[in-house]
């Protein structure tokens, strides 16, 4: 973690803001994090679309082993020396990823890989080099060798890769680890892995996405559908992260707390309340509740509320209920305007 001073802060808020005017014309369409106008959740839907209509059986679920602490340095100024032809810009930019980062013992590390995260220019230099890395050559060498339809989804280093045949998918699983080893990037053995993934083997495979599990099921009409829940991981992550809070607030005076319960569950909600994730969205609902009464029942020795005093206390500071939130389907104007 590496968190710039504010003369450079400022200073990397320009130069990624000219790199951006560089490199938008350039970056894949399958490129979602960490650009304007496009977030996690459309790339969640995005691959949604092109799971549920594309002829796509089998799925290459992939991670790499410290993104962010492998980066070479060397190899990153040399892809920016092919679009950007300023010497000075390429040496400040040298200088931030070689600047020194104080540690949580006091020292002051100086890493020789890697890109500082925390840093306002981390996320596009990131970006940059995974889309000569990986984007580029899964769309010029790839897709041209392989069979039937072959799709890449990206967010940063998070990246999924859908194929029609599974002897394309096979192919490119033992050819990804040597392409990034070509960048000084390693896979994560036992996270990736090729899973089958079709309607004609509904709900017995799986995978995760952005804090989302993708599987198949049914919809209303029985017909086949691509289905999204929280990931178990994710919603474990996120009861954890909230019992904490609820421990370390329970101090605070009630109406400023059930302000604060309110702001985070209509985060939780606006991020995983897609169609279909209804459930999910009520486990984490029933967790608060329950961890928020047993908390407000240690502030004291004696026990401050009962359930039906709680309940009356929730409907008077009007406590967020699970609910979907209607988003407009940017990921189908992509789709649709990819096909034109």
């Amino acid at each position: 973690m590496g968190i710039p001073a504010t003369q450079d802060k400022l200073l990397q808020v320009a130069v990624k803001r000219l790199l951006e005017a560089i490199y938008e014309q350039d970056f894949s369409r399958c490129s979602f994090g960490y650009r304007p106008d496009v977030g996690a959740l459309d790339a969640v839907d995005e691959l949604t679309i092109k799971l549920q209509f594309g002829r796509y059986n089998f799925v290459v679920e992939a991670d790499i082993k410290g993104f962010f602490d492998n980066l070479d340095h060397d190899e990153l100024l040399k892809m920016l020396a092919e679009r950007v032809d300023d010497k000075a810009l390429l040496w400040l930019i040298g200088k931030w990823l070689k600047a020194g980062v104080l540690d949580t013992d006091g020292k002051t590390l100086h890493p020789e890989t890697g890109t500082p995260q925390g840093g306002v220019i981390s996320p596009i230099l990131a970006n940059v080099y995974l889309h000569y890395a990986l984007d580029t050559w899964f769309q010029k060498v790839v897709v041209p060798h392989c069979h039937g339809q072959a799709y890449l989804i990206r967010f940063a280093d998070d990246f999924v890769c859908a194929f029609e045949y599974e002897e394309d998918a096979r192919r490119f699983y033992e050819v990804l680890g040597k392409r990034l080893g070509k960048f000084g990037l390693e896979l994560s053995a036992e996270k990736t892995q090729i899973i089958p993934f079709s309607a004609k083997a509904l709900g017995k495979s799986s995978f995760d996405f952005l804090g989302f599990e993708f599987r198949w099921g049914l919809d209303r009409k029985g017909k086949p559908h691509v289905d999204k829940r929280t990931a178990r991981k994710s919603l474990r992550n996120s009861q954890k992260r909230l019992s904490l809070w609820c421990k370390d607030n329970r101090h605070r005076k009630i109406p400023e707390l059930f302000k604060a319960l309110n702001a985070k569950l209509r985060g939780y909600y606006n991020y995983f309340g897609v169609y279909g994730n209804l459930r999910s969205l009520n486990a984490f609902y029933l967790h608060a509740v329950r961890t928020l009464w047993k908390f407000l029942n240690r502030r004291s020795q004696r026990k401050s509320y009962n359930w039906v005093g709680f309940n009356q206390l929730m409907e008077r500071f009007g406590v967020a209920k699970p609910h979907i939130v209607v988003r407009p389907k940017r990921a189908i104007l992509r789709v649709v305007s990819g096909l034109a």
